[in-house]
């Protein structure tokens, strides 16, 4: 491992940043250090301008990866390098505003009973019952079920932040049954072959996708997805978006907006003005009207 290497993760590390964002900022900077063939504390805004031109034109990254780059390089040249030059200047990326995609109630009964392992199909229920990431819910503790307040615990998730969210009674009784057969130890989803750590996100996506294939979905499926159907359906139901807000974990309200989009499904019961006249014959049949006259200009 490089000095400079070393430095930005003691740099992270202090700042308490979540494992994935090190990893991710690391291998960024390597990605970027890898193209010019020097180390980055000899390159500077050119060489990240050219950068980001090569990410956009030639690897045609998503935006989210786009960002990610721009994220770990302003940490290194501002935090870990210190550099005078203006960092805050790095562009990010706009990124298009996209809706969500979301299941009805009846799709996600289909996808549940199409995976195929128990253990799978228990994670991602959990997942739409409490409207957890995929990385919450299988990291998930035994002792993060609390049935005498029936409420899960919810441990440092995205911003290193803890957080409750109800428990669902059919999902209590699901787990119980659950527990009663695989008696898990620390993990609630221990992995298949180490049981020491959680099963890993890679094996519930692929299993997630496969079951969407099954049970004839269309849509893009992925985990994640069934914690945007979990929103909608709850704003669908009428509960309020501060609570949707807490549930979700979202610092910010306007992430959680998102979610209104489903309102606009309710656009094709509303009818239009034009249904409401009277219907009667024409008076007269129609003509398409003659053309204006030309008129030079004065």
């Amino acid at each position: 491992m490089t000095p400079l290497r070393q430095r930005m993760l003691n740099d992270m590390q202090v700042r308490n940043f979540a494992a994935r964002t090190v990893k991710s900022y690391v291998d960024q900077v390597s990605q970027f250090a890898r193209y010019f063939g020097r180390s980055p504390e000899q390159l500077g805004p050119e060489e990240i301008r050219l950068y980001q031109i090569h990410l956009v034109q030639k690897k045609k990254v998503a935006w989210n990866t786009f960002n990610q780059a721009v994220c770990a390089l302003r940490f290194l040249y501002r935090t870990t390098l210190a550099k005078d030059w203006p960092v805050m200047h790095i562009p990010y990326a706009k990124r298009p505003k996209r809706l969500p995609t979301v299941l009805s109630a009846d799709e996600v009964q289909r996808l549940l009973a199409c995976i195929q392992f128990p253990k799978a199909r228990l994670v991602l229920t959990t997942a739409y019952a409490a409207g957890l990431r995929i990385s919450e819910a299988t990291h998930l503790k035994v002792t993060d079920l609390d049935s005498s307040r029936m409420m899960i615990r919810v441990e440092q998730g995205k911003g290193a932040k803890d957080r409750y969210v109800p428990l669902s009674r059919r999902l209590l009784e699901e787990l119980r049954a659950y527990w009663r057969l695989e008696r898990p130890g620390h993990w609630l989803f221990p992995g298949w072959r180490d049981p020491r750590e959680p099963i890993h996100v890679g094996t519930v996506q692929r299993m997630c996708q496969r079951a969407a294939q099954a049970a004839g979905i269309k849509k893009h499926v992925t985990p994640h997805t069934l914690r945007h159907s979990f929103a909608t359906h709850l704003l669908e139901a009428g509960v309020d978006l501060p609570a949707i807000q807490r549930l979700l974990g979202h610092k910010d309200v306007r992430t959680t907006m998102v979610y209104l989009h489903v309102r606009q499904q309710r656009l094709h019961a509303i009818t239009s003005p034009l249904d409401w006249l009277p219907v009667e014959p024409p008076t007269a049949p129609f003509e398409p009207p003659a053309a204006p006259p030309h008129e030079p200009l004065a």
